[in-house]
């Protein structure tokens, strides 16, 4: 208000009345004679009563043109005839947005302006109050919009468009950097990068003019990448509230980091990670159905049974006793190795993806393993 103020008291600016009518007749007019809508300055030099309803209006340049050289754009030029008296100030009192980021920024000797480039066309007139309040300008960079995979302007039908909830989807936040800072801009072919290689490397004359399509896969790619690649104490600890949504308490079986190293390479979020690891810690309702379909045959009910027997009588229990186990079935019954792991793999995981079966074995512990393989056992029976 004290800006406004000043504007009223230097001639910039000046309170306006016209009605909602006389303004829709304006642009009715100027329409029919395909002339571009703009106030027409009419209350310019009429006498308002304060006391009166009233918007005040921005006293823009009639003359001249308004040049600036955006970082990523380049030299824009806007002539002052295209713009009109913008209202700084409503009937109500509340002052307009760019009025207050003009203000906004001073205040908080703002040197670069970097936005979407949906707000170059408020660029000019922001210059223009910038240059009646005796304000240095800043330098501006407009950057492109981000399309959705379809081509269209990024917006919340397309899903996830918080940082936040690409949190609770199970991004890392470096992975997400990465992505958005490859988005419209690139550094010869490198697609990964460090927070350092970030800040030294990006450039804003680099980024392209051109719209980018925010791409899903390409983003799962790179956070695939740092989930196989950062320091699995740390993922552990990422991943510890996302098996909590679970239902799950990671302190009460297998460790965690364990779990990260065996099955990081199998997922592309957190979510996904929480999800696979799962059977780790609890048993499942039900096999997976192709899985079973594939593994839990008749057939499997020998190798099944003969392999719990011997498990059964381990008294230590690790991946080398279990693979003893598995290798002397395969022995006894002079069948493929697949014929009797793949079953036991089913039985154990409930289908889900897993590494080696003795290493997947152990971590799940030996009361678990044979109370899954008497399940299997039970559910091929009852098909039969």
């Amino acid at each position: 208000n004290e800006v406004i103020d000043q504007l009223l008291e230097k001639g910039l600016a000046y309170r306006c009345d016209c009605s909602r009518e006389r303004l829709e007749k304006l642009r009715e007019e100027q329409m029919a004679r395909k002339e571009k809508p703009r106030y027409d300055g009419f209350c310019r030099h009429r006498e308002i009563d304060p006391g009166h309803p009233h918007v005040v209006r921005f006293h823009n340049p009639d003359e001249g043109v308004v040049e600036f050289d955006d970082l990523v754009r380049g030299r824009i030029s806007v002539a002052n005839t295209e713009l009109d008296d913008l209202i700084i100030r409503r009937s109500d009192g509340t002052p307009t947005y760019n009025l207050t980021v003009v203000v906004d920024d001073a205040d908080m000797n703002i040197t670069q302006v970097i936005r979407g480039d949906d707000h170059i066309n408020n660029t000019p007139r922001q210059i223009n109050l910038l240059n009646a309040l005796g304000l240095k300008v800043p330098e501006y960079a407009h950057l492109p919009m981000i399309l959705g995979d379809d081509g269209a302007r990024l917006s919340k039908r397309h899903g996830a468009v918080s940082v936040m909830q690409y949190m609770e989807e199970g991004f890392l936040p470096e992975a997400l950097l990465n992505y958005l800072v490859r988005l419209g801009w690139s550094h010869g072919d490198q697609e990964i990068f460090s927070l350092d290689e970030m800040v030294e490397l990006f450039d804003l004359a680099e980024v392209n003019r051109a719209p980018s399509a925010f791409n899903t896969e390409k983003l799962l790619w790179i956070n695939q990448h740092y989930l196989k690649s950062d320091d699995p104490k740390r993922i552990a600890r990422l991943l510890s509230p996302h098996l909590g949504k679970l239902d799950i308490d990671p302190t009460e079986g297998p460790d965690l980091v364990q779990v990260v190293e065996a099955q990081r390479e199998r997922a592309s979020t957190l979510v996904e990670l929480a999800r696979i690891s799962a059977f780790y810690y609890r048993d499942f309702d039900t096999f997976e159905p192709k899985a079973a379909k594939k593994a839990l045959k008749e057939a499997a009910l020998e190798p099944l049974a003969l392999v719990r027997a011997r498990l059964a009588e381990l008294s230590e229990w690790n991946r080398e006793d279990i693979h003893e186990v598995i290798d002397s079935a395969v022995k006894t019954l002079e069948v493929g190795f697949g014929k009797v792991a793949m079953p036991v793999r089913v039985a154990v995981t409930g289908g889900a993806p897993s590494p080696d079966l003795d290493l997947t074995m152990e971590m799940i512990g030996q009361a678990a393993c044979l109370r899954r393989i008497d399940k299997a056992i039970d559910y091929i029976q009852k098909l039969s």
